[in-house]
């Protein structure tokens, strides 16, 4: 038995505990994962060196576009080992292994279309906010502990007057489910 996207779209509750997105979610980021897809496949498919013609070879294990797109959610939100997602999606750890590193590739890009991905540069957030002026979030601050540091210099850098001990600040700023309209 595999799992697939039609078994668990009658479970909500399920699908939502594996992937962390709603029946509706889901599938309004099907479309964009769809393009996405369909991109890496036109670009897979007319390269100069392929041996083999569209629809050749082997039948995929994951032939449905939602289970492919259930497939990569429920790794990148559970991050089961690859023998375990292979097993629930039927198929070895050797098969698996290879299309997670194809999926991801495309979830990113899925979610670079929606504009959901996260902003990794400071630098780039003033940007942002002038594109979606309704964008609301909050920051909070978190101390992670470390082991404490050899170098005098580094240990007071990371020493915690609060905390007592060596830490590591990170801020945190949870998204507040506003979407930017651009």
């Amino acid at each position: 038995m595999k799992m697939t996207y039609a078994e668990l779209r009658t479970k909500p509750r399920t699908l939502c505990s594996l992937t962390g997105l709603r029946v509706q979610e889901f599938e309004a980021l099907l479309p964009s994962f769809g393009n996405a897809w369909d991109i890496f496949m036109q670009d897979t498919f007319q390269r100069k060196d392929r041996q083999r013609a569209m629809g050749a070879g082997r039948k995929a294990h994951l032939s449905d576009l939602a289970d492919k797109l259930l497939f990569i959610l429920m790794y990148v939100r559970l991050y089961p080992t690859q023998e375990v997602q292979g097993f629930l999606f039927g198929m070895s750890q050797a098969q698996a292994n290879p299309w997670i590193h194809r999926l991801t590739r495309v979830l990113n890009q899925a979610l670079g279309y929606e504009q959901q991905l996260p902003e990794r540069e400071p630098a780039n957030l003033e940007s942002i906010l002038s594109r979606c002026p309704s964008l609301e979030f909050i920051i909070d601050g978190t101390e992670r502990r470390i082991n404490r540091p050899k170098d005098k210099a580094e240990r007071k850098t990371y020493y915690s007057g609060k905390r007592k001990v060596h830490t590591v600040k990170n801020l945190v700023i949870p998204n507040r489910g506003a979407r930017c309209a651009t």
